[in-house]
């Protein structure tokens, strides 16, 4: 991790193993049979249902939660699944508080909404734990197609089209299906590898083939994937990461949040991650979160989050600001970098306050220092060796309706598509109604 082997200032086991155990914990445990009653219980069914209107997946909320409350909740995940064939996990990692439980009656009665990630959890996880799986395959249709990238897009993409028939390759760059779930949340948000378990609960339904180890351009061309296939879904995500653009960038431990997380998540012992005591994350969004969350519970004495504008602009939710300082992260805001300073390492960073003038941004000509032996940039993701002939739109692959490219035969969703927001959620609900059009492409 990092762009230099320098490691001044950083050390592992700044907390004992029991410490770390219970940080990195499960952050909202699963709830009991008993409470997921007495939750349900909470809902008014509404008719004209504002939680299912802000849920990107459609899923029919006050459906599931009336069946948890009659008792039955394997049909109750029968019907997130429906819907969302990530459920699971998206019950885990949704930002609810500003979807569906933020225009949930009760949020707005009483302030306390019913606790839907919760339920569709408790859900999700009574079905999987019975190994169940809810969905069987049509019969074969002789057509293949091609999903690059393993994330939630193309899992969500390939279980559809497993269903319908088609057989599926999913190739992926990295060792192990899962993508964003597996590589880039939060550890405690995901605990006991459930991104594994809940990738090969999907890969039941059959018809499924992943093959990792294999990215485009590396292993894989377009053209090659177009001849060989019927059709072709891009679930490629955002593997390019974002330059602070300030002097000395590439001192030592200065490295990108991304990165962090995904050798955290991967860790088999906690214990061995090396942390600073002085930690700076550059970066408004969830990314910058979980970093700072995650280093602080690894023992960083002083975990600092710095962002150029107001903390109103912060692409992380209320909620996820909350969290990191309940956990003694410090925000800094109207602040960017100007310089990392350090003799091999980084040893502080220079920052520039700015303000909000009638051009956009301003600097202020005001700077102040961060004392910081370690520095993640979280300052967004960007795509990284887009294949020859896609249209592009904001630097992402430019599509129109279901996911349909400037390109005959290739579909493309998730963070790497144009439109929409950069969530887990979204991703499924693109791969999912991508894989409708693609059938339905097929089936003419």
């Amino acid at each position: 991790m990092g762009n230099s082997p320098f490691t001044p200032g950083l050390a592992a086991g700044r907390l004992p193993a029991k410490d770390l155990a219970t940080n990195f914990g499960d952050l909202h445990p699963p709830l009991e049979h008993h409470e997921a009653v007495v939750a349900a219980d909470r809902c008014y069914f509404c008719h004209d249902a504002p939680c299912m209107e802000a849920c990107p997946t459609s899923i029919d909320i006050p459906l599931f939660i009336r069946q948890i409350a009659t008792g039955t909740p394997e049909a109750a995940a029968k019907t997130i699944f429906d819907q969302n064939i990530l459920g699971g996990m998206c019950a885990r990692v949704c930002p609810t508080e500003t979807l569906c439980e933020e225009v949930c009656v009760r949020e707005t009665a009483e302030g306390k909404p019913v606790e839907i990630g919760r339920l569709q959890r408790y859900a999700t996880d009574t079905l999987m734990a019975a190994s169940l799986h809810p969905f069987t395959r049509a019969e074969p249709t002789g057509k293949t197609v091609a999903v690059v990238g393993a994330g939630p897009a193309g899992l969500a993409c390939a279980h559809r089209l497993a269903m319908k028939g088609h057989d599926v390759v999913v190739f992926d760059a990295r060792a192990k299906a899962g993508g964003l779930n597996e590589y880039g949340i939060a550890s405690y948000k995901s605990v006991d590898s459930f991104a594994q378990k809940e990738v090969d609960w999907l890969l039941q339904i059959g018809g499924i083939t992943v093959e990792t180890g294999k990215a485009l351009g590396d292993g894989l061309s377009l053209d090659g994937l177009k001849a060989d296939y019927d059709a072709v879904f891009l679930g490629i995500g955002l593997s390019g990461v974002n330059s602070l653009r300030a002097e000395g960038e590439d001192t030592g431990n200065v490295a990108d949040a991304v990165d962090f997380i995904r050798e955290l998540r991967q860790a088999g012992d906690l214990s061995a991650l090396k942390i600073g005591r002085n930690v700076v994350v550059i970066g408004g969004g969830m990314t910058a979160v979980d970093a700072a969350v995650q280093s602080k519970l690894l023992g960083a004495e002083n975990v600092t989050m710095v962002y150029r504008r107001g903390q109103d602009r912060m692409s992380a939710s209320e909620y996820e600001q909350e969290l990191a300082a309940s956990k003694g992260v410090r925000i800094v805001t109207h602040a960017m970098p100007k310089a990392v300073i350090g003799n091999g390492a980084v040893r502080e960073v220079e920052f520039e306050y700015t303000k909000d003038g009638p051009n956009g941004l301003e600097p202020t000509g005001e700077t102040f220092r961060l004392p910081a032996d370690q520095l993640f940039r979280a300052i967004g993701q960007r795509l990284k060796g887009a294949p020859d002939g896609l249209t592009l739109d904001g630097g992402k692959i430019a599509v129109t309706g279901a996911g349909r490219t400037s390109l005959d035969g290739v579909w493309a969703g998730g963070d790497c598509a144009s439109g929409g927001d950069d969530l887990t959620v979204t991703a499924v609900a693109e791969g999912r109604d991508a894989a409708e059009d693609i059938h339905a492409a097929l089936s003419a």
